[in-house]
C-alpha cells in the first residue's frame, strides 16, 4: 500500500480538464474526480480478455474485471499509460485506440470511493497473457454475451467500473468490435 500512496493522479473536472494532482490513495479516500483508464482487449473470436484482480490489491481484490486498468501519471497520455500498464499487468502489448469515456462514482471496500473519469481503450491480440501475479491471479476469454450473462448471474464477482462499462456501454463496444472485424 505504501507504493500506492506515492503515485500521483490527475484531478479533473467533468470535461477532463486537469485541475490538480493528488496522491492516488488520498484521492480515493476523499472521493475526488480523477482521470483513469480501462483497457478491453479482444481476440479474433471477439472474446474479451478478463483478469481476476490479485488478492492484496488495495480495493476490489479477487474480482473479475477488464483486461487492465489504472491511472495515467500526470503529463502521461491515456494511450501511453495503457500500453505501459498492459505490459506491466498482462505481459504483452498491442495496438489500442480510445473508444469513449464515462464518469462514475462508487463506494468500495476499505472505505474508499472511486470517482473517476474513465477512458475506455480497445485493442486486439490472440496472445494469452503472462500475468504479473501482484496484479492479476487469473484470466479468461469470454464473448460479450457470455460476459453479460455472468454479470447478471453473479454481479458481486465483478468490479464496479467493469459492470458499468459492460452493462451501460454494451452496444458501443459490440459495434466497435464488429466494425473492426476482430
Amino acid at each position: 500500500m505504501d507504493l500506492n500512496q506515492k503515485i500521483q493522479v490527475s484531478l479533473v473536472d467533468h470535461h477532463d480538464n486537469e485541475i490538480g494532482q493528488m496522491e492516488k490513495l488520498e484521492a480515493h479516500q476523499k472521493g475526488l474526480l480523477h482521470r483513469a483508464f480501462s483497457v478491453l482487449i479482444f481476440n479474433d473470436k471477439s472474446e474479451l480478455l478478463l483478469q481476476k484482480r490479485a488478492f492484496g490489491k488495495y480495493h476490489s481484490e479477487g474480482l473479475w474485471t477488464n483486461t487492465c486498468c489504472s491511472h495515467p501519471n500526470p503529463g502521461e497520455s491515456n494511450l501511453s499509460a495503457a500500453h505501459r500498464r498492459l505490459q506491466e499487468e498482462m505481459g504483452f502489448d498491442c495496438e489500442m485506440k480510445e473508444l469513449f469515456y464515462f464518469i462514475y462514482k462508487a463506494e468500495l471496500d476499505n472505505n474508499l470511493i472511486e470517482h473517476e473519469l474513465d477512458h475506455v481503450l480497445i485493442g486486439h491480440t490472440n496472445q494469452d497473457p503472462i500475468l504479473n501475479q501482484e496484479e492479476a491471479i487469473d484470466f479468461k476469454w469470454l464473448n460479450l454475451e457470455q460476459l453479460k450473462k455472468a454479470i447478471s448471474e453473479k454481479p458481486t464477482d465483478f468490479t464496479f467500473w467493469f459492470k458499468v462499462i459492460i452493462l451501460e456501454h454494451f452496444d458501443k463496444i459490440k459495434k466497435s468490435i464488429e466494425n473492426e472485424s476482430l
